[in-house]
């Protein structure tokens, strides 16, 4: 998620994509762990662009793993045509900071947290900042290098053993190699 492209408070949960059908079904392309809870039917989501929104959920299914939402617009009117819904694509469903539930567990992290955090090595010195964590394989954070260029950074505790939010910092311990790619 890129925070540059966020709104102030609030973290990206979803895209909504092409329409599905000619009912007004609106795929999403999700970037939240718990859509089922995040696009429940009633939840109410904000948009960017923000004049499209906000949106309200209204119905909810999946089909062949792909996410269909339902939405009705700021009026509360359902879309209920493929052309009124292809008018949302590539919106941004966004939910306020502030909504989400605090984490348990202590080495887990919102993108949001990480994002904005001085990339260092043990002996501090600086890399640079984390700029976004992708998602693939295995969870990678983009590190804008100091020097100029990224750095993508494995996120396990082997190579990332210490993550200050509150100082504004997390440590790389990086293996032989690894920043010279």
């Amino acid at each position: 998620m890129n925070a540059q492209h966020e709104p102030t408070g609030t973290v990206v949960v979803g895209r909504i994509g092409r329409p599905h059908g000619v009912r007004g079904l609106a795929t999403v392309e999700v970037r939240t762990d718990d859509p089922d809870q995040r696009f429940a039917p009633g939840s109410v989501l904000l948009t960017d662009p923000a004049e499209r929104g906000p949106l309200t959920v209204v119905d909810k299914r999946w089909h062949s793993g792909t996410l269909l939402l339902q939405l009705a617009g700021p009026s509360g009117e359902a879309y209920e045509l493929r052309e009124t819904v292809d008018e949302l694509r590539n919106t941004l469903l966004l939910v306020p900071i502030a909504d989400l539930p605090e984490i348990e567990e202590p080495d887990s992290f919102y993108d949001h947290q990480l994002v904005g955090l001085t990339a260092r090595l043990p002996d501090e010195s600086v890399i640079g900042e984390v700029t976004a964590v992708r998602h693939e394989a295995q969870d990678l954070l983009v590190v804008r290098r100091a020097e100029g260029g990224e750095a993508l950074i494995p996120f396990v505790s082997a190579i990332v053993p210490t993550v200050d939010v509150a100082g504004g910092f997390l440590v790389v311990d990086p293996p032989e190699g690894l920043l010279d790619l």
